[in-house]
């Protein structure tokens, strides 16, 4: 395990070397870089960028589209999830609550249910977590495919978007509330 985490810490320090110093990269599309392999990355407002369409089958609903822009204006904060995943299953009603609390104030939260081969699984997770946020149900984890860069297979990973869609904030690590409401409260008072 330790060996993962280094090889992991190593390829993050790696793409973030090849890009210079910065957590952003220059240009009209958001590309992921990790600056000597942190796991939270902010991003000022002038570094922003726009992520590519990011859409999918509906978890609960099988043949209808979730996309991150059916939210427009909204804040979203997008969790990649599994039910298999143990530190999911822990941030999973934190999330549920962040939702709750400020869904009236312009915030998403949308879930992507990754490596998860069995729909009803996952299904039956967000039935009994209570979870009353859209997933996208997507096991290849295609649909991040878009997101240059970014490393599909930390599970869980948080992307925060601002009101525009542009990626203000990334998790790769569990996170409860308390990590998500400083940037949330700056990210809605914004709007």
């Amino acid at each position: 395990m330790r060996t993962l985490v280094l090889l992991l810490a190593a390829a993050l320090t790696a793409t973030a070397c090849t890009t210079g110093t910065d957590a952003v990269v220059r240009g009209a599309e958001f590309r992921f870089v990790s600056p000597g392999g942190q796991t939270t990355i902010l991003y000022d407002v002038e570094d922003r960028q726009e992520v590519p369409e990011i859409s999918g089958d509906d978890l609960m609903n099988e043949g209808e589209e979730i996309a991150v822009s059916d939210f427009v204006g909204d804040v979203v904060v997008i969790n990649i999830w599994g039910q298999w995943c143990g530190p999911c299953r822990a941030e999973a009603p934190e999330l549920e609550e962040i939702y709750e609390s400020r869904k009236d104030e312009g915030l998403t939260v949308l879930g992507i249910d990754v490596r998860d081969p069995n729909r009803t699984t996952a299904q039956d997770f967000v039935r009994d977590t209570g979870l009353t946020y859209p997933s996208i149900y997507d096991p290849p984890g295609r649909c991040l495919l878009g997101l240059k860069g970014y490393p599909r297979s930390i599970v869980p990973s948080t992307i925060v978007l601002d009101n525009k869609h542009r990626v203000a904030a990334v998790f790769l690590r569990a996170v409860m509330a308390q990590d998500l409401t400083p940037t949330l409260d700056a990210l809605l008072d914004e709007r």
